[in-house]
């Protein structure tokens, strides 16, 4: 793999790293990993430049989030993002990684509205995603996902399940709220995950879950990788967005954040940072006592 920068009108896209001379990422690339019991880091990015500088960090798993509509597009929450929209940014991330040979996988979301009605929607949306360069599409929510999440499988297409906070529907869940809690809602998350995982999905986003039972969770899903945020350090890995963990969110951070450009001197040091933390298992720390 070349080792050398990129030139651009605007700067220069950074080299390969050792860490990004490795193979690209694929699914059985993170089954390995997962069997030697190495975490996945993923991050957010939403463009060329920034999706380049995370590859170059060693981020494994790019996320093309939603959470593009509250970071780069102002808006109050993530409902208000298009399909198009997402389309746009995942083709951008795509482009950066291939600018710099990349290895990282890219994972869109499926935004609200986008696979609601049908299965047959879902597929559509799911294929704009994939046209425009993911190699998974994400999608929120359990019970009537579940056979949505089977029917997209089947056809070729990964899929990451995401189940806890589900940003989408926020306002269905009374807020910014810690799920699965109390018996009754622990069991209903821990069956929604047994079915999506019987479904097909091969990743698991569990966000604000507390810690025990998405590492319960964690030692039953065999054949789906749970991708924790503010759900502990016992899942098979960690996501951030981007700008929470840079610290340049106009919005609240959430406490279970660290600000990771604290002592680097650069956002791919920041990123490797990360990167490193979640490997080594430093981060996240006392996840629970910072809901």
């Amino acid at each position: 793999m070349s080792q050398t920068p990129t030139a651009t009108p605007y700067g220069t896209l950074p080299p390969a790293s050792p860490v990004s001379a490795r193979k690209p990422i694929s699914l059985p690339r993170l089954n390995e990993m997962r069997a030697r019991g190495e975490k996945i880091a993923m991050l957010t990015a939403y463009d060329a430049t920034f999706a380049a500088v995370a590859d170059a960090a060693g981020v494994e798993c790019i996320l093309v989030g939603d959470s593009l509509g509250m970071v780069c597009q102002g808006l109050a929450s993530t409902v208000g993002v298009s399909l198009e929209t997402m389309r746009y940014h995942v083709e951008s991330v795509a482009r950066g990684l291939q600018r710099v040979q990349g290895t990282s996988w890219i994972i869109g979301d499926l935004p609200f509205g986008s696979y609601h009605a049908s299965r047959e929607e879902a597929l559509r949306s799911a294929s704009v995603l994939m046209q425009a360069g993911a190699h998974m599409v994400k999608l929120e929510g359990g019970g009537w996902t579940t056979e949505t999440v089977r029917f997209l499988v089947e056809r070729g297409i990964p899929v990451c399940a995401h189940l806890g906070l589900t940003p989408q529907t926020v306002h269905a869940l009374g807020g910014y709220r810690v799920q699965g809690r109390g018996d009754e809602s622990a069991n209903q998350l821990r069956q929604h995950a047994l079915d999506l995982q019987d479904a097909g999905a091969s990743m698991l986003v569990l966000e604000m879950v507390p810690e025990a039972l998405s590492t319960t969770l964690t030692q039953a899903l065999e054949r789906c990788h749970t991708i924790g945020i503010g759900a502990g350090k016992g899942t098979a890995g960690q996501v951030l967005v981007m700008h929470d963990m840079l610290g340049v969110n106009l919005g609240k951070t959430p406490k279970f954040v660290r600000n990771f450009m604290h002592g680097s001197s650069s956002v791919q040091d920041s990123i490797a940072s990360y990167v490193k933390a979640v490997k080594d298992g430093s981060f996240p720390v006392n996840t629970e006592h910072a809901w």
